[in-house]
Formats: structure tokens, C-alpha cells, sequence
């Protein structure tokens, strides 16, 4: 990781804190409209949902906790894996619980709260696990500079179509981005620990 993505989580924290305590002053309700007439009905940003849905992300995450645990016996990563995760879901569920945004004014629309975006937060928590677990076990920096690249636009697509489609408003998407990355930071920052003492303690 570059130094400069550590502080960059203050950054992104108090990016989530303007959104959640400002998101019904006129000026961010404007700001979704706006970005929301930009995206509504854009089927191809919206295609982009389905590598955010819970089942997939799932899938993905148990896929990697089995890869570290049946082949790589790294307890370590799997802890990692969990905590990034399985808190990442917790927090996300307890943040739209408290906030209780209820979601644009839509037909059928999905009837869990609004603030923030899941897919939003989940997309850059499962996207940037992977790519720093890559970068974890590669040495080629060019690679891992495509990977990091390939993880950002996804997660950058995957909550733009939360817009595209009406599920959420751009400041449910923005906070969901924030706050995950600020989780993801903590957890690594968790990992790095562990794992310098575990090294420590085998010399």
C-alpha cells in the first residue's frame, strides 16, 4: 500500500460525516438530482449492479476465505477476510438503521433504507480486498498497478448504477464509497499489524 492511502481514510471519514449530516440540506438535494438526471436510465451503468449483489459478493468472499484457508493455511488473511467483510455488512446495516433514509420515490421500489449505499460500500471493500491481497502475493508492480485500477472503476460502476437505476440517491452512493474505504484501511491496517508481529515472533 502507498503511505498516502493510510490518511487518505481521514479523508474519505469526513467526506461520510458532510454526507450523513447534510444530505437534507438543499444543497446536496439539488446535488442528487442532478446527478441522479444525469444517470437515470443509463442500462449499461446499471448492468454494473449485479457484481454488487449480496449473493455474488458472497460468493466471492468465501472463495478467497477458502483459497487462504485450504491451500495457503494463512489464518492470518482469513481474519482479515472476516473482519473486512463480515464488520463491513454489520456497519452497513447499522448505519441505515440509524440514518433511516428511505430511497428515491420509485414503483416497486427495494424497501430496506437508503443511507449508505451497500452496494457502494461492499463493492469497494470486496474490489480493494482483492486487489491488495494480489498485491500481496505478486512482485510484479505492473500487474498490481492494473488490478488496483481494474478494482477502482468497478467499484466506481457498480455504485453509479445504484443512481442509473433509482435505487439510491448520489449521497447514499458517495458515503457508502467513504465509509467503506475507511473500514478497508482500518481492517488492513488490523492485518499489517498481525502480520509484523507474527514475523517478529518467528525470528
Amino acid at each position: 500500500m502507498k503511505k498516502w492511502a493510510y490518511p487518505l481514510a481521514l479523508v474519505t471519514f469526513a467526506v461520510f460525516l458532510v454526507m450523513a449530516f447534510n444530505y437534507k440540506s438543499s444543497s446536496f438535494i439539488a446535488f442528487d438530482e442532478r446527478i441522479a438526471s444525469i444517470l437515470r436510465g443509463n442500462e449499461f451503468i446499471g448492468l454494473f449492479h449485479y457484481l454488487g449483489e449480496t449473493v455474488f459478493v458472497a460468493i466471492v468472499t468465501l472463495m478467497v476465505f477458502f483459497y487462504f484457508w485450504l491451500k495457503e493455511k494463512n489464518y492470518r488473511v482469513m481474519l482479515y477476510v472476516v473482519l473486512t467483510m463480515a464488520a463491513g455488512t454489520a456497519i452497513n446495516q447499522g448505519l441505515k438503521a440509524f440514518f433511516e433514509r428511505q430511497r428515491p420515490e420509485i414503483a416497486e421500489q427495494l424497501t430496506s433504507y437508503s443511507f449508505p449505499s451497500g452496494h457502494s460500500q461492499m463493492s469497494v471493500l470486496y474490489l480493494f480486498m482483492l486487489a491488495y491481497l494480489f498485491s500481496k502475493i505478486t512482485t510484479n508492480h505492473k500487474r498490481t498497478t492494473l488490478v488496483w485500477i481494474a478494482a477502482i472503476v468497478l467499484a466506481c460502476l457498480i455504485g453509479l448504477s445504484r443512481i442509473a437505476e433509482s435505487r439510491h440517491f448520489a449521497t447514499d452512493v458517495l458515503a457508502g464509497w467513504s465509509i467503506g474505504y475507511t473500514w478497508f484501511i482500518i481492517c488492513v491496517i488490523w492485518y499489517e499489524l498481525r502480520d509484523r508481529k507474527y514475523k517478529q515472533l518467528r525470528e
